[in-house]
């Protein structure tokens, strides 16, 4: 039953989704304070960023103003931080092109120069 069970935490997929969670929960207090700070801005500019006390008629909807417009932010950072730069990405790989690397690895170099050696003789 212990096989088992160390078989099971050792697949791939459950290592991957605890990195997963681990990052996603980095990237959470990453998006939460960008959230933040826009609203300060919204504040600053506006007067202040959290509509929960508007209760126009009667009716409290400023909460769901504060949560809708939080949601906005939350969406956009998502899509230009992670969703654009990986599109870009699927495109480049798509299309059979690889981002150049800044040099090359030392397999290349090796190989390189056995070519080298092998063309000399």
């Amino acid at each position: 039953m212990l096989k088992g069970f160390k078989d099971f935490l050792m697949r791939g997929n459950v290592v991957d989704l605890a990195v997963a969670v681990v990052i996603g929960a980095a990237f959470g207090k990453v998006v939460e304070t960008f959230v933040t700070v826009v609203m300060d801005l919204l504040g600053k500019a506006g007067g202040t960023p959290d509509f929960s006390a508007w209760a126009p008629g009667g009716v409290h909807i400023g909460s769901l103003i504060t949560a809708v417009i939080s949601f906005i932010i939350i969406a956009a950072a998502v899509y230009f931080i992670v969703v654009v730069p990986m599109n870009k990405l699927a495109a480049l790989r798509k299309a059979g092109e690889e981002p150049e690397s800044e040099a090359p690895s030392e397999e290349v170099l090796l190989l390189t120069e056995i070519r080298d050696a092998l063309q000399a003789r």
